[in-house]
């Protein structure tokens, strides 16, 4: 099911709230939340299989396919593109809000079933960036996020992919709090592709991880 803009920025924002108002807005989660060694070091236990994303019948339609975790769920992001018929107008106007750097937001897979307050997001980009390095991918986007620092970038290969993985700070103004994020990117034919892992908080991210490692390790194209 298609969802617009307004919608998934509101989740996020509720959820930010919700952690400030259970943490007191204390800042205790930037006191654990410098990026590891490298980007995969802290991920704990694996999550189990349960459905992919990515593929034709599934919700979010991408470049790439991967496996969810248990109980996190996918929904497509509208408002990102015109139709596939290309009858109706690209909104720019959401389009900007869904863009980081070279990629737009395009689908969001919710933790909140699963219990956790987060999303993987996909953002892919046009297939004339089909040439791009993966590395130099994600570079732009990290330095397209407010508040991104410290970064530290490594390599993975899957499902016959190389790809380019990172691990950063990123400062909330709302919040005055600085968490841990990850994000990989892989460039396809169809163009390239960044997926991120968020968070309430450095908590938050940590728990999550293992859903994010299992989406790297069954990467494939589609």
């Amino acid at each position: 099911m298609l969802v617009g803009v307004g919608k998934a920025w509101r989740r996020t924002a509720c959820a930010a709230v919700l952690v400030c108002v259970v943490a007191g807005c204390s800042g205790a989660a930037e006191k654990d939340a410098s990026p590891s060694a490298s980007p995969s070091a802290s991920a704990a236990g694996k999550a189990e299989s349960a459905g992919a994303v990515g593929g034709a019948g599934s919700a979010c339609l991408l470049p790439v396919g991967f496996d969810l975790a248990a109980e996190w769920k996918a929904e497509a992001v509208d408002g990102s593109t015109a139709d596939a018929a290309g009858t109706a107008p690209v909104d720019e106007d959401l389009a900007s809000l869904l863009r980081q750097g070279p990629v737009s937001l395009v689908c969001e897979i919710d933790a909140k079933p699963a219990g956790n307050l987060g999303f993987l997001r996909v953002f892919t980009g046009e297939a004339g960036e089909r040439d791009a390095d993966a590395r130099a991918v994600l570079e732009a986007f990290v330095t397209a996020q407010d508040g991104a620092e410290k970064a530290k970038y490594g390599t993975f290969e899957a499902g016959g992919l190389s790809g380019a993985e990172v691990a950063y700070l990123a400062t909330s103004e709302l919040l005055d709090e600085t968490k841990r994020e990850s994000a990989f990117a892989v460039v396809t034919p169809d163009g390239p592709v960044v997926v991120h892992l968020g968070g309430a908080d450095t908590e938050e991210h940590q728990d999550m991880l293992p859903a994010f490692e299992l989406a790297k390790k069954t990467l494939h194209t589609v």
